[in-house]
């Protein structure tokens, strides 16, 4: 975690695939995410249609091109939005601090190879979630795997992006 710290930006590309119960196949997105030290993250999905999401402070804004949409959040607001970004940037940022309050942590394998397990600690979050699977090596984290309450997944593989 403390290298996670360590680095100031990132870039990949990514593929994530929802698996929900009720389709035969399925769903996939692909795109690009962005980190930037201490705490910018981007999702910018090209397909199947375009979509930005972007974490700055403690707001997300998402923009719908096609729609002319562009919403934001106040993460302080929105709790259970709030607990699952902090999944990820604060994963970046290696901050065990702000995972712990979130979630009950457990970080098992080597730094070649490791896997950190995410917990909800709060009921609201619970409802929503189970838990969220992060694995990588070294600084990377190649794989999110979150999974809800109710059943359904979702993995996102995230390569680097060489450019």
């Amino acid at each position: 975690m403390r290298e996670l710290g360590q680095v100031q930006s990132a870039k990949g590309l990514f593929v994530e695939r929802k698996y929900i119960a009720m389709l035969n196949a399925p769903l996939e997105s692909s795109g690009t995410l962005i980190y930037k030290a201490p705490g910018r993250l981007e999702k910018h999905t090209l397909r199947p249609r375009a979509e930005s999401l972007t974490l700055e402070g403690d707001k997300l804004t998402i923009d719908i091109p096609a729609r002319n949409e562009r919403r934001t959040f106040a993460l302080p607001d929105n709790p259970v939005l709030w607990a699952f970004v902090e999944s990820i940037r604060s994963t970046l940022a290696g901050d065990v601090r702000t995972l712990n309050r979130f979630y009950h942590v457990a970080l098992e394998g080597t730094e070649s190879r490791w896997r950190l397990l995410l917990k909800p600690r709060e009921q609201a979050m619970q409802d929503v979630l189970s838990e969220i699977r992060l694995s990588g090596s070294g600084t990377w984290i190649g794989t999110i795997e979150t999974l809800e309450s109710g059943g359904d997944r979702s993995v996102m593989t995230v390569t680097r992006d060489a450019s």
